[in-house]
């Protein structure tokens, strides 16, 4: 069975090394994966992500409309292809993330954002997106540098309302989430998410 399992949470949670870890394990196993990131995953998609990273002055419509350009791009060039040929797709965030950190963070309306992420994905959804869930000030702590980027740059209350955002749609799809506390050792979420993932394959 093909799976497109999605890692979602604040920056500083631990998602890119839980994605990681999975593909890994996957791979490991012999089964056929491929990870992907957001934003980025093409020519296109990695020169958006230095743009969304380092551009402090985009306004929120303008920001929300490169997320999309880069995810409609993925999905069409790499998530879709492999999905339908049977590869399990690891995506270290995906459009939950959009719904969080443009409609909760920026405060931008959610049916705006949902009709262009529908737009964008083609309807596909994940079937597990694991959310690495941690306080906003915990995670802020985690990513605390001078080189921090626009968005670990924000004030405390827009982290606040991302993570409004996620648990908001885990609450909504409870089936398709798994929230964990992202305190937690690396090795015990690892084991945690294997169990889960497991006997989806």
């Amino acid at each position: 069975m093909t799976l497109f399992i999605v890692f979602e949470g604040l920056d500083g949670s631990g998602k890119s090394t839980q994605a990681r870890a999975l593909f890994g394990r996957l791979r490991r196993k012999g089964r056929p994966a491929l990870l992907t990131h957001e934003p980025g995953g093409t020519p296109l998609g990695e020169v958006l992500r230095r743009w969304l990273k380092s551009r402090r002055h985009l306004s929120p419509v303008a920001e929300l409309s490169l997320f999309i350009a880069a995810r409609a791009q993925l999905v069409n060039d790499v998530v879709g292809p492999a999905l339908e040929t049977g590869v399990t797709v690891v995506a270290d965030r995906f459009a939950a993330s959009t719904v969080a950190y443009q409609g909760y963070g920026r405060e931008l309306g959610l049916g705006l954002v949902q009709e262009l992420n529908q737009a964008a994905t083609g309807g596909l959804t994940p079937d597990l997106t694991v959310l690495l869930d941690l306080p906003a000030e915990v995670a802020l702590g985690r990513k605390d540098s001078p080189m921090a980027d626009t968005f670990e740059a924000a004030p405390s209350e827009f982290h606040l309302r991302v993570r409004q955002g996620y648990l908001a749609q885990a609450a909504q799809d409870q089936n398709h989430w798994l929230i964990l506390d992202a305190t937690q050792p690396q090795r015990a979420l690892s084991r945690q998410i294997w169990s889960k993932v497991q006997p989806l394959l």
